[in-house]
């Protein structure tokens, strides 16, 4: 790599991208619901059951049928993972999580197609539908 005025000018251009995403919208409801759903006594205390849940049936699945209390140890796992799942902070949480990734998303392969439509860009998402498609189905797997 050749380090010239190109260079910088590029390092100061990524510096005021960045500045405008953290600066978005997007990203205050992440960190919004983030530290919401953090604070939140009720999630603390489902994802100290879930896990607690989760640990309990690890110690068994290795012996699946033939552990005692077998299916009911997995359905108590997935009850407390549906809880922690569905709790509000959780949920908006989530949401903006994959709104905020979904900018992200966005702003790599806008950057990608402006060098070459034939930029293959990962953006994490399998259903991500707004780049290019001309691999047919075939560059994602």
């Amino acid at each position: 790599m050749i380090i010239n005025d190109a260079f910088f000018q590029l390092e100061d251009q990524n510096q005021l991208l960045i500045q405008e995403i953290l600066a978005s919208q997007s990203f205050k409801n992440y960190l919004q619901t983030k530290t919401e759903m953090n604070n939140s006594i009720e999630v603390s205390k489902l994802k100290k059951t879930f896990q607690a849940d989760k640990d309990k049936f690890e110690q068994i699945a290795s012996y699946g049928e033939y552990a005692p209390d077998y299916r009911e140890q997995q359905r108590r796992v997935r009850l407390s993972k549906r809880a922690l799942d569905l709790n509000e902070k959780v949920a908006a949480f989530r949401l903006a999580e994959t709104d905020f990734q979904r900018l992200l998303d966005e702003v790599g392969q806008r950057i990608a197609q402006t060098i070459s439509s034939e930029i293959k860009v990962d953006a994490g998402n399998p259903f991500f539908e707004t780049g290019n498609h001309s691999c047919e189905g075939n560059c994602h797997g």
